[in-house]
């Protein structure tokens, strides 16, 4: 079925308070996907955010990041008294850090506790239930107590899970540990109360899975034997070696230094990619397709060594894609409802891994132009309906902020090619990819309402200012424009195209 959507992350989300929540921001979100036709709703993944609120740098592959939470939905629930959220920040123009951290976190912990407190069957249940969550909270609660970035930097015993250590934590933070677990779940019920209603409007909702892990997470943390590294000859302490990174494309001329540790693939061979198929489980609960972030490093991963800062002095390690991903696919009964991330040096190893699963790839207009009239991202030479038609992604500038930006040689040939003069790449970009053979084309919501780079939500290789859009509004009438298109490319649900004498 031909199907559009919008990416848009929750942070993003337009209303009140320091960031986008799971409250009625994002159910009016809902209501204005359904107006535009639109039945796929594309987020960034749900974690918990790290260094700079990138959610690509997260402490767990599992939780979701408490600061979704609606305190409007504690309120209702009896959790909070609307006294006890003083002044409520004014909303302002990007996510709200400092407020983030200081006036909702605090609330959000108090409004756990009670919670608690209140129904701890429920609490106890819910942790039976997702096995990860006892390790998640106690973890957070020790970097809190020990004012620490990442496990790391735990007291050795802690550091290195020893037995006795952990026991007389769990203990000593009783308390602490049981009002994490509610977080978790309470942030969950408000995720899922949103995927239920998204439903309901007939809309789908497509994850996110990065493909690597913080090194200070708890997941390493918890299973360190999954990951390569050694011992730091500066702390004594553990570190990853290699780490991971890309070489120069087009996202960045000099490459990428990440950091994260890279998996040690024979362990996970060895217990059927256990700790895979749990991740994949765990995303398929929060939506109902996954773009599989960093595709390509499941051929082949770029190696970095630990003392090496310079992103071009790596070399490619293998990775056991085909055996992963057979594996998942018998766990989940034969399908394998993700979405290929296949953009930079994709090599025919790549491709090949990504065809012979079936899985669709991503075709990025923005990226089209710069090149001759055979480049794979323009729509006239996509080869199969199995893609993803995209604007844009988080990591490129606005489709307004590319065409300001780029060349004057390729935007002429963009201004050719979509027959238009340039005043709104958003829009234009948009009908090009609606118009496509792709069966689900998707824009961000920049590009919707053809904002300038200004709204850019992130910029590879850089390490502050991103993360921090958020949408002015809801157009409506922009949303009435994208049902117009939805309806004549044949995207809205239950829409069939006629052959041409057949009325």
């Amino acid at each position: 079925m031909r199907r559009a959507g919008i990416l848009l992350h929750p942070t993003s989300l337009p209303g009140g308070g320091p960031a986008g929540q799971l409250g009625d921001d994002a159910y009016r979100f809902l209501e204005f996907l359904a107006k535009a036709g639109c039945t796929l709703w594309q987020v960034l993944p749900l974690q918990p955010p790290g260094a700079g609120l990138s959610p690509y740098d997260s402490p767990s592959a599992f939780a979701i990041g408490t600061h979704l939470i609606s305190l409007d939905r504690m309120v209702a629930g009896g959790l909070l008294n609307s006294h006890e959220l003083g002044d409520i920040p004014n909303r302002p123009n990007h996510v709200d850090r400092a407020a983030l951290e200081h006036w909702h976190a605090p609330l959000v912990r108090l409004a756990s506790r009670r919670y608690a407190e209140q129904s701890p069957v429920e609490v106890d249940a819910f942790a039976d239930r997702h096995v990860w969550v006892r390790d998640y909270a106690l973890y957070q609660v020790l970097r809190e107590h020990y004012e620490v970035d990442g496990w790391q930097h735990f007291p050795a015993g802690l550091a290195a899970r020893d037995e006795a250590a952990l026991a007389e934590a769990r203990d000593t933070h009783r308390d602490a540990i049981q009002a994490g677990i509610a977080a978790q779940l309470l942030v969950r019920r408000q995720w899922k109360a949103i995927h239920s209603a998204a439903r309901e409007h007939g809309i789908e909702i497509i994850g996110d899975v990065p493909i690597f892990v913080s090194g200070g997470s708890s997941d390493v943390w918890v299973h360190r034997h999954l990951f390569r590294g050694g011992e730091d000859p500066w702390t004594g302490g553990w570190r990853a070696d290699p780490v991971t990174g890309v070489p120069p494309d087009y996202f960045s001329p000099t490459g990428q230094r990440w950091g994260n540790p890279h998996y040690a693939w024979d362990a996970h061979r060895a217990d059927n990619f256990d700790w895979w198929r749990a991740r994949i489980d765990n995303a398929l609960d929060l939506a109902d397709h996954v773009r599989i972030d960093h595709f390509r490093g499941f051929a082949a991963a770029w190696e970095i060594g630990a003392d090496t800062h310079d992103a071009t002095q790596g070399h490619w390690g293998p990775a056991p894609g085909r055996a992963l991903f057979s594996a998942v696919r018998d766990h989940l009964g034969g399908r394998l409802p993700f979405v290929a991330e296949d953009l930079g040096i994709i090599t025919p190893d790549v491709e090949a891994l990504r065809d012979d699963f079936g899985l669709p790839g991503m075709k990025v207009l923005q990226f089209a132009f710069g090149g001759g009239d055979a480049h794979p991202f323009l729509p006239h030479t996509y080869a199969t309906p199995n893609c993803m038609a995209c604007t844009g992604s988080h990591d490129t500038d606005t489709a307004l902020g590319w065409y300001q930006s780029t060349d004057s040689r390729s935007q002429h040939r963009y201004r050719v090619y979509a027959g238009r003069d340039g005043s709104e790449p958003g829009i234009d970009m948009v009908r090009l990819a609606w118009a496509s053979v792709a069966r689900w084309s998707i824009a961000p919501l920049q590009d919707v309402f053809n904002l300038d780079a200004s709204h850019r939500m992130n910029t590879p290789g850089t390490a502050e200012g991103n993360w921090l859009w958020r949408a002015p509004w809801l157009d409506y009438s922009a949303a009435d424009r994208l049902r117009a298109m939805t309806e004549a490319y044949g995207r809205l649900p239950g829409a069939t195209v006629q052959a041409p004498g057949h009325h």
